[in-house]
């Protein structure tokens, strides 16, 4: 018997949890996707979402661009993170001495998310970096800035979310470092 991709691996994954698939997106759709949202869909994630697109109340349906629940949750990392600038402190070191004044603040921490890889939403507040565009990304859960890994990369994330295995750390798994979304959750 022949051994699964990890695309057949997450769709019965997806199929086993009863999770509705629509046909997959076509290029013309993927790319309008990329077009609108200014970023490209890594390989793993593009031939999941062009082979079938999971679709539901959590779940994003990229054909369906531009799109109100994605606007939303595109701008959710760094809504939460000026959130938690202005209400919880929240610093890196590495950004430099805090200004006092939070509208300069505010600017600081934008200009940081604008150089750091744009995160593509999978499913609620999980998501997937766009940079490196290659396989392999891993996923975060993101809430504010209490930002975790939630899969080393694409399928462990699915088999996490949907067989709640979690148990991603202290297991030998080598996770892709991200610019600054990995500082955040190594709280660097």
């Amino acid at each position: 018997m022949r051994e699964m991709n990890t695309t057949q691996q997450i769709i019965a994954l997806l199929r086993n949890a009863k999770i509705e698939l629509a046909p997959g997106l076509s290029e013309s759709e993927t790319a309008r996707a990329e077009a609108i949202y200014g970023f490209r869909f890594p390989p793993d994630l593009r031939e999941l979402l062009q082979t079938a697109l999971p679709v539901g109340e959590r779940f994003l349906n990229w054909r369906i661009s531009p799109n109100e629940f994605i606007d939303k949750m595109m701008e959710w990392p760094l809504d939460g993170l000026l959130f938690d600038v202005e209400r919880n402190s929240f610093w890196l070191e590495s950004w430099g001495e805090k200004p006092t004044d939070l509208e300069a603040a505010f600017e600081i921490a934008r200009q940081k998310i604008a150089m750091a890889p744009r995160l593509i939403p999978i499913y609620a507040h999980r998501f997937l970096p766009a940079t490196p565009c290659e396989s392999g990304n891993p996923v975060f859960s993101v809430h504010q800035t209490d930002i975790i890994y939630y899969g080393s990369d694409l399928l462990e994330y699915f088999q996490n979310e949907l067989l709640r295995k979690y148990d991603l750390m202290g297991y030998g798994t080598k996770i892709r470092r991200i610019p600054l979304w990995s500082e955040i959750t190594q709280g660097e």
